[in-house]
């Protein structure tokens, strides 16, 4: 809004109502008494345009944008701990610290003889990382430990981007009454989720479906249990509520390429698995077909690729289909240099 108002503009305006006959050359008396100010005007146009931005929901950013949310009644979700499992050789207490790498755990719950689970005392993603033998903290004489599988998944603080996109759901398709949207709207709010879809009707009247996904846009098979159990706090009377995962269509892509020289044939796939993968979660929940020519064109657009041919995609050379409850899930992605 104010990007004309720049230093050298107010500057030139200012000296233009200077009358002619004084000397208005850079240096002169009169330029080095008005350079300061206009410094400082354009400074203060720089810093309204700045707080336009932060008030503005499609520019706010971090606190700013909880701040323009909140107005509507949304707050950011918080970081989560992951909660893991972890696998013993003899008894451990609970309460007992152990750590692997630059993590570390406390044993929450005896789930099995010999089998535990561990809150990681670092919140976010970075619970999900490892895997593997656990140092003890607290002197745990005779026991090793392993740090196994998942049984609730971490997740970082909301991202603006999750954040904006939660508010434009909630002020361009209000949440009524236990609508669609509602639900979609509630199902977000619990940590972890990174998108829902709705079924109103699903299976006869009365009846809703939602499927859930993870903040990595991938399935977590804890997650739809978490879900329901905040819905049903929520919901209206009435409704019979189910939560599930949604139904993995593994894409698997091999073809013929050859090499600019300017990469490796190993660094060209591991930038086209990358990509390959943003499409694929690019289409989750809005575009329930896999494009077979949109594949072609991102491996040709891959730097190191000069061409590429026998293209496959599901071992055929047409586009894949998916049913409304099914999301893309990348496979084997097998490049062979010619």
């Amino acid at each position: 809004m104010f990007e004309d108002h720049t230093y050298e503009s107010i500057l030139n305006d200012m000296l233009s109502r200077v009358t002619n006959d004084v000397d208005k050359r850079e240096g002169s008396i009169i330029y080095d008494a008005l350079a300061p100010c206009a410094y400082y005007l354009a400074e203060q146009y720089f810093n309204l345009d700045n707080f336009l931005n932060l008030v503005s929901g499609d520019t706010a950013v971090g606190e700013y944008l909880d701040r323009v949310v909140a107005d509507y009644g949304l707050t950011r979700k918080e970081a989560a701990s992951a909660v893991r499992k972890i696998e013993t050789t003899g008894v451990i207490d609970i309460g007992t610290r152990w750590s692997l790498n630059d993590t570390t755990y406390e044993v929450i719950e005896l789930i099995s003889e010999g089998t535990y689970s561990a809150i990681c005392e670092q919140e976010g993603e970075i619970g999900n990382t490892y895997s593997g033998k656990l140092e003890n903290i607290d002197n745990v004489n005779g026991v090793t430990a392993f740090l196994t599988d998942i049984i609730t998944s971490g997740a970082d603080e909301e991202t603006d981007d999750n954040l904006r996109e939660r508010f434009y759901s909630k002020v361009q398709a209000p949440a009524t009454s236990g609508n669609v949207y509602h639900y979609k709207k509630w199902a977000l709010e619990v940590s972890g989720v990174g998108d829902a879809k709705v079924f109103p009707l699903w299976n006869g009247n009365g009846t809703v479906k939602i499927l859930v996904i993870n903040n990595e846009m991938e399935i977590e098979p804890t997650l739809p249990a978490t879900v329901y159990n905040y819905i049903e706090t929520v919901r209206p009377i009435g409704a019979t509520v189910t939560v599930a995962s949604p139904i993995s269509q593994t894409i698997d892509i091999s073809a013929n390429v050859t090499l600019d020289g300017t990469k490796l044939l190993e660094d060209v796939q591991t930038t086209f698995i990358s990509t390959i993968g943003d499409y694929l979660k690019d289409t989750i929940f809005d575009t329930y077909s896999i494009s077979y020519a949109k594949i072609g064109s991102l491996l040709l657009s891959t730097e190191g690729v000069k061409d590429h041919d026998t293209l496959l995609v599901n071992g055929g050379a047409v586009s894949i289909t998916l049913t409304d409850e099914q999301i893309p899930v990348i496979g084997t992605i097998t490049l062979t240099e010619v």
